[in-house]
């Protein structure tokens, strides 16, 4: 019988853009709706089947490992590792570190600190069906500010506040084969050299995503999920 595919979350994150006061704890257990968000993605992914959880901790990763000795009755069936990988390690680095704890042959990979509505199997199964190293979800997140169309005379000829940008970004849930770690060189941003390297191998695919998707980068963003989560409109809800 083949391995579950795991998930392995980057839980490194200090949250320095976030309020001052949170910053004593690590990003991942940053609460929506009095829940760490770490815990809204791995519910995103055991309630399509995935609760293999590998989780690269880094600043205050201790925290983490207090959390997970005493887990909620929810999570008490997952199997959750919690990796020392460096308080200061970039997130490819990061990767490389928790390899031992990969024994698949494909594994998912996610920021602590994204949401969204997406289905984890139609993820696994897009990516499989391309066979290439790594998938990695793209998204259209919307413009922070209104946009205005100027015509003659600068005149104002159209306005939409936030609309969608109109480039693809990278939305942080990625699917890997093992051997994409072959392509990591020593402590390095994943999205700097080992990215670049898989494009030029033609190893890196996109996964276009239109659903709801929002990182949780500043205070704002945090307001903004509590919101949505305290008015019942969190699409990420399982």
């Amino acid at each position: 019988m083949n391995p579950p595919v795991p998930v392995v979350i980057l839980c490194g994150g200090r949250g320095t853009r976030l309020r001052e006061g949170k910053r004593e704890i690590p990003k991942a257990l940053v609460p929506i709706g009095g829940v760490p968000i770490l815990l809204h993605i791995m519910r995103l992914y055991a309630s399509r089947g995935f609760s293999d959880f590998v989780l690269c901790l880094g600043y205050r990763g201790g925290q983490i490992r207090r959390f997970w000795a005493r887990p909620p009755r929810e999570a008490r069936g997952w199997r959750v590792d919690c990796v020392d990988t460096g308080v200061d390690t970039n997130t490819a680095g990061r990767l490389k570190r928790a390899a031992p704890h990969i024994r698949s042959a494909d594994f998912f990979a996610t920021y602590g600190d994204g949401l969204s509505d997406i289905d984890p199997r139609g993820l696994l199964a897009y990516h499989l069906r391309h066979g290439r190293a790594a998938t990695m979800t793209c998204v259209k997140p919307p413009i922070q500010f209104g946009v205005a169309e100027l015509g003659p005379g600068r005149r104002v000829t159209a306005y939409v506040e936030k609309p969608p940008s109109e480039k693809w970004v990278n939305g942080g849930f990625f699917v890997f084969q093992r051997r994409m770690l072959s392509y990591i060189r020593g402590d390095e941003v994943l999205e700097q050299g080992p990215f670049a390297r898989l494009t030029r191998a033609r190893e890196l695919v996109a996964y276009p995503f239109r659903g709801f998707w929002n990182c949780m980068d500043t205070y704002k963003d945090n307001l903004r999920l509590n919101e949505l989560w305290d008015g019942g409109q969190a699409p990420w809800r399982v």
